[in-house]
């Protein structure tokens, strides 16, 4: 007895870091239960097992505030009755929008983009969009209309990348802010230029072969004296632009310049650069062992590139599934290249999935790659950036729509400073009144019949004095 009580005596004592009880006659029936290795995947490496870019989040949190402010816009301006909103209807977009705060709160945050005033006669809260914040939109819908041309571009490109050469157009109109299109640009690209795309479908556009036998195509201007088209003897003509590119100049992708820079100014080899793509690794990237060499073997895998469709990949071939792969962060790098800001929602970009060839997670290639791409989750949605096209949290090589968009973000950014330089509010006060009484121009208001009385009073009394003179 005292041989059994000294022996689990040493069993209670042993210490937590063993690796359990000996075998012995007292722990034979004991189930032995292994730990579960935690398991990797998209969302837990999303929510802890990456490294975080701080400007890119910044930015995105802030276009979250100017996108709330369009959203805004969109809604007042939707009312034809008057171009302000009294604040208590307002109240009512709050989930609309995707507020945390109260719109108040919004509202009064942003005095350059929102003008909130007391209407002269009712005497209630009212709000409408500042005029700075009103001629930058203008501006902005300017700067797309004089970018027709290469909205054209851009759409065929999405075109000559897609599997079948049709795209929904409905993924078209989710993105077409991130694209630079109109908001009409179904009449005004679709249907404006019928020689370059065709309806398959009410939502599904093509683009017109051009590899037809007895197709010529012609340029818009002619010079003096030349002859009609049909004096010309063609059959078939479809009307181009002047210094249209050619398809074999359009299929090519953006990645494929950058590697031909490389391989002329740095003097690299073909073999490093034929397949590779930029790599910039985000500050404070953990590089584990072994990862140098993975990703030097990635970057020299051939793989099959967004605008060709000679060879089919196979996944369960030998490399198939990374070369299937590689061809999913050649698409994604080109559409992004294509966008006005190099960045794009990933809920947006899920209905370009079957129509690009994309069978892949989507979530999964981006975070397995973050030397090129980068996933915000700042707000309620989840936008991937390119980080080759941002330092500092800017882009690199501006355009013209993007600089307008940079100027609505800089009204965000001043929030409540700078209010000398709005207007005073005697001013905001005449002008309201102004507003007011212009409210419902072309119809009639009650009491306007008195209106007209009195100034027939008027003429006749003037004109009684005028007698008597």
């Amino acid at each position: 007895m005292k041989i059994l009580q000294k022996f689990t005596h040493k069993i209670l004592k042993l210490e937590p870091s063993s690796t359990g009880l000996p075998f012995g006659p007292f722990n034979s029936t004991t189930q032995r239960r292994w730990k579960k290795r935690p398991v990797s995947t998209a969302q837990t490496r999303l929510e802890s097992q990456r490294t975080r870019d701080s400007k890119l989040d910044k930015l995105t949190s802030r276009l979250n505030q100017l996108t709330r402010s369009l959203t805004f816009h969109r809604l007042i301006s939707a009312r034809k009755r008057s171009p302000f909103v009294s604040l208590h209807l307002i109240s009512r977009w709050k989930n609309v929008v995707g507020l945390n705060v109260s719109t108040t709160v919004f509202l009064r945050k942003y005095p350059h983009v929102f003008e909130v005033f007391t209407h002269p006669l009712r005497r209630i809260a009212c709000c409408r969009i500042g005029r700075k914040m009103t001629d930058l939109i203008q501006e902005e819908e300017d700067s797309i209309r004089e970018l027709e041309l290469e909205n054209v571009l851009r759409i065929k490109k999405l075109l000559m990348m897609s599997v079948n050469g049709t795209i929904h157009i409905h993924g078209l109109r989710l993105a077409r802010r991130e694209l630079g299109l109109p908001k009409d640009f179904r009449e005004s690209i679709l249907q404006k230029y019928s020689n370059e795309f065709r309806l398959v479908d009410l939502e599904i556009v093509g683009m017109v072969d051009r590899g037809e036998v007895g197709v010529a195509e012609v340029c818009v201007s002619r010079w003096p004296g030349q002859p009609e088209l049909s004096e010309m003897g063609v059959g078939e003509v479809r009307v181009s632009w002047p210094g249209q590119p050619r398809l074999s100049e359009m299929g090519v992708a953006e990645v494929e310049k950058w590697r031909e820079r490389e391989f002329r100014e740095k003097w690299l080899s073909e073999f490093e650069t034929k397949y590779a793509f930029p790599i910039s690794l985000p500050t404070g990237f953990k590089i584990e062992a072994g990862y140098r060499e993975r990703l030097r073997n990635w970057q020299r895998l051939p793989y099959v590139k967004p605008y060709q469709r000679k060879e089919v990949v196979r996944v369960r071939t030998c490399g198939g599934a990374e070369r299937f792969e590689k061809r999913a962060v050649g698409i994604l790098h080109e559409f992004l290249c294509l966008t006005v800001e190099k960045m794009v929602g990933v809920e947006r970009l899920v209905h370009f999935r079957k129509d690009l060839g994309i069978e892949v997670n989507l979530r999964e290639v981006i975070l397995k790659h973050p030397g090129i791409f980068y996933l915000s989750t700042k707000g309620s949605a989840q936008t991937v950036f390119l980080r080759e096209a941002y330092s500092k949290g800017c882009l690199i090589v501006p355009n013209q729509i993007y600089a307008v968009r940079r100027k609505m973000l800089d009204l965000i950014l001043t929030g409540r400073r700078n209010t000398r330089e709005l207007s005073s509010q005697t001013e905001v006060n005449d002008e309201s009144r102004s507003v007011a009484h212009n409210v419902n121009e072309g119809g009639t208001r009650d009491g306007d019949w008195v209106i007209s009385l009195l100034d027939n009073f008027k003429d006749q009394s003037n004109a009684d004095k005028l007698s008597e003179i």
